[in-house]
């Protein structure tokens, strides 16, 4: 399969103001096209051609550090973009806020514990929720790595990488991941994964 570059599905403005018009421009039409181009030159000639992009991402994992770098990338974005919304935050649909609650004692617990990851990721890299047997953990992986390669299940992860949140927030980091935990995730799309992860 060739990757592309998906629209957003949202305006470039409509995140604001946690989440620029300037830093989705360069995030989306400049980073994430980056990855697209790169993997795509990446992928000719390799064993990996017409696989899926899950196929290729666990598959290229500690053998094709290339490919793998930007398929993974490419994987993370195309599902960051629909982790975030307008008006995000809010409300978790039940099943969800139920494990959830399961897992972390409490919403807040969850909150806090997925931003600490954050904050503590040293350099670039992502935090995530991630189902885990049956369980939702919050984990971190540095660069492109993600919980496909970990066994694991990504149902929301967060891009910590300087040009994610630099434009907007600066050296600010823990603002950064509070505003994404609190105002722009899109629950309904978390809770879709989650479902999918579960069965």
């Amino acid at each position: 399969m060739e990757l592309t570059l998906p629209a957003l599905p949202y305006a470039y403005d409509a995140l604001q103001p946690y989440m620029s018009k300037e830093t989705l421009e360069y995030h989306h039409d400049k980073h994430h096209q980056a990855y697209v181009t790169n993997g795509n030159n990446l992928l000719k000639g390799t064993e990996f051609e017409g696989k899926s992009l899950e196929a290729i991402v666990t598959g290229s994992f500690g053998k094709n550090a290339g490919l793998f770098n930007n398929s993974a990338q490419h994987f993370n974005h195309m599902h960051f973009w629909k982790w975030m919304k307008p008006n995000g935050g809010g409300k978790i649909p039940g099943a969800l806020e139920k494990a959830l609650i399961d897992s972390f004692g409490t919403l807040d617990k969850m909150k806090e514990d997925f931003i600490q990851a954050g904050v503590t990721q040293f350099g670039s890299g992502w935090h995530w929720l991630t189902v885990q047997n049956g369980k939702i953990v919050i984990t971190k992986t540095a660069n492109g790595e993600n919980p496909l390669v970990h066994g694991g299940k990504p149902i929301l992860g967060n891009d910590v990488w300087e040009h994610s949140y630099y434009i907007d927030y600066r050296n600010r980091r823990p603002d950064y991941c509070k505003a994404f935990i609190e105002h722009l995730v899109n629950w309904e799309y978390v809770a879709e994964l989650y479902e999918a992860a579960i069965k």
